[in-house]
C-alpha cells in the first residue's frame, strides 16, 4: 500500500476477477468503494449496488460525491466470436461507458458533484496484431475486431467525460494474478494446461504476451485515482513482454507442471484451430496472435513495478499454490 485513499470510489464493473482484486486494494487503501455489477460481487468491505450497465437508474446516486470513478465494464473475448458475441463485445463497453457519461453530467446539471477524475479501462488489443514489432502510446491502431471495439471504447469515453473532470485511459492486455473470489482471471486455464502437460508452445510461438501483474494493474488504477499530474493514454502493461514460447516455458516451471518437469506439449495452430472453439469454447485467435506492448509513459513518469518479469510474477502467483486455477 502506497497511498492513504480518502472518500468513495466507485467502481464500474467490479464483480469480476479484476474488480475485485482493486477493489480488496482500495479499501486496503483506506477507500470506501462502491461496485456497480448486474450480479453480486465476492463479499467484502465494499458496497454493491445493481444496474444494467446500459439505463440511467437510481445507480447514479453513488457517483454524485464520489472521489473517483473506475469503469471496467465489458463482456469477456474469452469466448467463440459468434456475430452475437461480437456485438455484446462492442454494445457492453460503449454503452455502459456512455451511460456512464450521461450520469455524471445529469449530476452536474442538477447542482450535484460528479467525481473529479474518471479512471478508464480500454485494451492494448487496439494495436492489432503486428508480429515482433513493439507498440507504445503513439503506435498506429491495428485491424480487425478488437481494434475496432479499443477506438469505439475510447470514443464514447472522450465523448462522455466532463469537462471538470480528469481522464486516464489504460491500455492493458493480460492480467495475471492469484485466483479471488471474482474468478480466476485469464491464467486460470493456461495454468491448467500447464500443470496437465498440455502447456506448451501455441503455434509459432513468436506472437507476443503482454501482460502484467494483478497488484501493479491495481497500483497503477490508484496511480491513476490520486495522481493529478495524470492524464490521458497509458499503456498499463509490465515493461517486459515476452513472445509465447518463453511465456509457457516460465509458466510451466512456475506451475509444475507434470510433477515438476516442466514439460509442456506444443499446440500446432491447426490443432488450435480445432481445438479451441470445440472444446475450449474460446477464439483460436486470443493463443495464435498477440502483440508486444510497452509501457513507456509510465516508465518515463516513474512507475516501479513491482513484478517488471514474467519470471517473478508467475513464481510469485504459484508460490503457495493459490495460484491454481
Amino acid at each position: 500500500m502506497t497511498t492513504t485513499l480518502r472518500g468513495r470510489i466507485v467502481i464500474a464493473g467490479g464483480s469480476g476477477f479484476l474488480g475485485v482484486s482493486l477493489a480488496r486494494h482500495l479499501t486496503e487503501c483506506g477507500a470506501e468503494v462502491v461496485i456497480l455489477s448486474r450480479r453480486k460481487p465476492a463479499q467484502g468491505a465494499w458496497k454493491h449496488v445493481v444496474w444494467d450497465a446500459r439505463t440511467l437508474g437510481e445507480w447514479a446516486a453513488c457517483l454524485d460525491g464520489a472521489a473517483g470513478v473506475v469503469n471496467l465494464v465489458g463482456r469477456s473475448v474469452d469466448c467463440v466470436k459468434t456475430p452475437e458475441h461480437c456485438d455484446e463485445i462492442l454494445r457492453s463497453r460503449v454503452e455502459a461507458t456512455r451511460v456512464l457519461g450521461m450520469a455524471m453530467r445529469k449530476i452536474q446539471e442538477t447542482g450535484g458533484v460528479p467525481p473529479p477524475v474518471w479512471v478508464q479501462m480500454s485494451t492494448a488489443h487496439i494495436y492489432g496484431d503486428p508480429l515482433e514489432v513493439r507498440c507504445e502510446e503513439d503506435s498506429p491502431p491495428g485491424y480487425g475486431l478488437a481494434p475496432t471495439v479499443g477506438k469505439a471504447w475510447e470514443e464514447a469515453f472522450n465523448a462522455g467525460l466532463l469537462a471538470s473532470q480528469r481522464g486516464v485511459v489504460l491500455r492493458t492486455s493480460f492480467v495475471v494474478g492469484k485466483p479471488n473470489e471474482g474468478g480466476t482471471g485469464a491464467l486460470g486455464k493456461l495454468g491448467f494446461l500447464a500443470r496437465v502437460g498440455l502447456g506448451g508452445t501455441v503455434g509459432s510461438g513468436r506472437q507476443g504476451i503482454s501482460w502484467i501483474h494483478a497488484l501493479d494493474m491495481n497500483r497503477i488504477f490508484e496511480r491513476g485515482l490520486t495522481d493529478a499530474s495524470m492524464r490521458g493514454m497509458y499503456v498499463a502493461t509490465a515493461p517486459s513482454p515476452v513472445n509465447n514460447r518463453e511465456f509457457m516455458k516460465e509458466l510451466r516451471g512456475a506451475a509444475g507442471g507434470l510433477g515438476g518437469l516442466g514439460i509442456g506439449l506444443p499446440a500446432f495452430s491447426w490443432m488450435v484451430k480445432l481445438g479451441a472453439p470445440l472444446v475450449m469454447r474460446t477464439d483460436p485467435d486470443l493463443a495464435l496472435c498477440g502483440r508486444f506492448v510497452v509501457p513507456t509513459r509510465l516508465l518515463a513518469e516513474g512507475f516501479e513495478f513491482r513484478y517488471p518479469e514474467v519470471r517473478g510474477a508467475l513464481g510469485e502467483i504459484y508460490s503457495t499454490g493459490s495460484g491454481k486455477g
